[in-house]
């Protein structure tokens, strides 16, 4: 199997993307940690019904440096090791379109702990794993929106570009270790929680005209392009940013 003997985390994983690219990595043979605040032992027990995979749900909120910590050491005495790391976890769908004025600072400081914050600490606690393993992979969920300049949601806006910036910089670090660190940028995904948000919808299907391929996007629509990150096929790749949008932004 592709990713046989190998163990991954994917924070956010209770719900969503998160789930479904959790699934299809235990799929492809590696041992899953699903972390999330809520649904990670159900979310957990799920996957491993349908693919047979060893799996083990925490909760974590990626924002707090305490949880992270215990959510690499519980992993590793769980599995032995880390070579997988999915940073999908993020605030989206919860978040109100409104013009850059009326986004308060408390807001603001939020998203950013947990869409930027969040990754940089989980990439800080499983590098020093990957290491003793000989190397890993880091795939860090960004966006289209930094790419395009979406408007309406600047705070999301700015911590997604962040996470491309990340990439590159942690990519340059961690090359010499064996480890690689790529960014996947969705276009608008018909996630669960967005479905529940009507503006959200609504702006899903402006994003859906952008596209070369006219249709929505779902989560299934990412999970092969996160296979490919994580395997050894793209051992030689590093601080690139995949977009997989239906060819809405194109770089």
């Amino acid at each position: 199997m592709r990713l046989g003997g190998k163990v991954a985390i994917v924070t956010g994983a209770g719900s969503g993307i998160g789930k479904a690219l959790a699934t299809r990595l235990a799929k492809d043979g590696a041992a899953v940690v699903i972390a999330d605040l809520r649904n990670h032992d159900v979310a957990a027990g799920e996957i491993a019904k349908v693919t047979g995979a060893k799996t083990l749900g925490l909760k974590v909120d990626v924002s707090v440096e305490s949880d992270v910590e215990r959510m690499a050491a519980e992993t590793v005495k769980a599995f032995g090791r880390i070579d997988i790391l999915v940073n999908n976890a993020a605030i989206f769908s919860a978040l109100e379109l409104r013009p850059f004025e009326r986004i308060d600072a408390d807001e603001w400081r939020r998203v950013m702990e947990v869409n930027t914050l969040g990754v940089f600490l989980c990439c800080r606690a499983c590098v020093p794993y990957m290491r003793a393993a000989g190397g890993g992979r880091i795939i860090n969920l960004a966006s289209g929106a930094p790419l395009k300049g979406v408007p309406l949601f600047l705070h999301y806006v700015a911590s997604k570009g962040a996470v491309i910036a990340m990439t590159r910089g942690l990519a340059r670090e961690v090359g010499k270790d064996g480890i690689t660190v790529n960014a996947l940028a969705p276009g608008f995904t018909l996630s669960e929680g967005v479905m529940k948000r009507s503006a959200h919808l609504k702006q899903g299907e402006i994003s859906k005209r952008t596209r070369a391929i006219q249709r929505d996007e779902k989560p299934e629509d990412l999970v092969g392009a996160v296979s490919f990150l994580a395997s050894d096929d793209a051992a030689f790749m590093t601080g690139q940013t995949m977009v997989v949008d239906g060819g809405s932004a194109m770089i």
